[in-house]
């Protein structure tokens, strides 16, 4: 199980509404970032997530708009005590980026800030999670990641125990891995189940990559900033069209489709959600500081 904050949901400029990419996913205590636009911190503080959690940050690309509010989160997290390492994880280039404005804005802090150049195909380990790098296009360094939950464990069957005399208090030993009595967990338990998995792409033109990493995931975080009337300017400023992003959910058997990303020139109108739903009913278009929890029978606001 793991809770989606949308701390940020707009594109390119912030307005009253929307303010600009940052998408925090929490799994049980630690916290991670995707992306993290103007005013993360101060959304971060609207929301029910603590800033002071995030454990790690995933940067897409350079543009203005995904990392300028890094800075300023990284300081407040300083200023405010923090004293735990914080990892940064971003394209070719973020390390020289990060470093020049932290230098620039007298940026020392008083916890270790460990910052990674990642490649399209690296995969990144963590405790109950692994995260995957994939190739985006969007006219400069740029990368996507895929989030995926460890296996969980099968399904206990409390028939099959008692049938085996095992004793409730023995449930949780087996449910733990270990052999109780003779009776070995696999006895037991069905097989393991697949963790859930989550994409967020950032900012790119549709393209094969994402096909690929998209495939049957249960949540995809897409960028939605262009409908199809507009692809010309989808294209022209290297992006994909809420069109091409609805009939590749369907296409790959994404279980949910959230859309973030959004123009200021569509305001409040209905468009973006009619055209996403005409090819794929399951999609959101989250507002800022929204929060989906998502298990594996439901993605839904808690």
């Amino acid at each position: 199980m793991f809770e989606i904050l949308f701390a940020g949901t707009g594109a390119s400029v912030p307005s009253r509404d929307r303010s600009l990419p940052c998408i925090a996913v929490r799994i049980g205590k630690s916290i991670s970032l995707f992306d993290c636009g103007e005013g993360s911190q101060r959304q971060l503080m609207l929301s029910k997530f603590s800033f002071m959690k995030v454990d790690r940050i995933f940067i897409t690309h350079m543009h203005g708009d995904h990392i300028l509010g890094l800075p300023g989160l990284l300081q407040t997290m300083g200023l405010s005590g923090r004293r735990e390492k914080v990892d940064v994880f971003g394209p070719v280039g973020i390390k020289d980026s990060l470093c020049g404005m932290m230098d620039a804005c007298e940026g020392d802090l008083e916890f270790e800030l460990d910052i990674h150049e990642v490649n399209a195909g690296e995969i990144l380990r963590f405790n109950t999670f692994l995260v995957s790098v994939f190739a985006t296009v969007h006219g400069c360094p740029s990368v996507g990641f895929k989030l995926t939950e460890a296996d969980r464990p099968g399904v206990f069957d409390q028939e099959k125990a008692f049938l085996a005399g095992l004793e409730k208090s023995d449930y949780s030993k087996i449910q733990r891995g270990e052999t109780v009595k003779g009776v070995r967990p696999e006895e037991i338990m069905g097989p393991p189940r697949p963790g859930m998995s989550l994409v967020y792409t950032g900012d790119t033109v549709y393209c094969d990559t994402v096909k690929d990493a998209v495939k049957g995931v249960d949540v995809l975080i897409h960028e939605g900033t262009y409908v199809e009337e507009d692809a010309e300017l989808a294209k022209g400023h290297f992006h994909s069209t809420i069109g091409e992003v609805a009939r590749m959910a369907n296409d790959a058997g994404v279980r949910s489709l959230f859309l973030v990303h959004i123009s200021n020139r569509y305001g409040d109108s209905e468009e973006p959600i009619e055209e996403a739903k005409k090819y794929f009913e399951n999609t959101f278009i989250p507002n800022d500081l929204d929060i989906f929890m998502v298990t594996p029978d439901s993605v839904r606001s808690p």
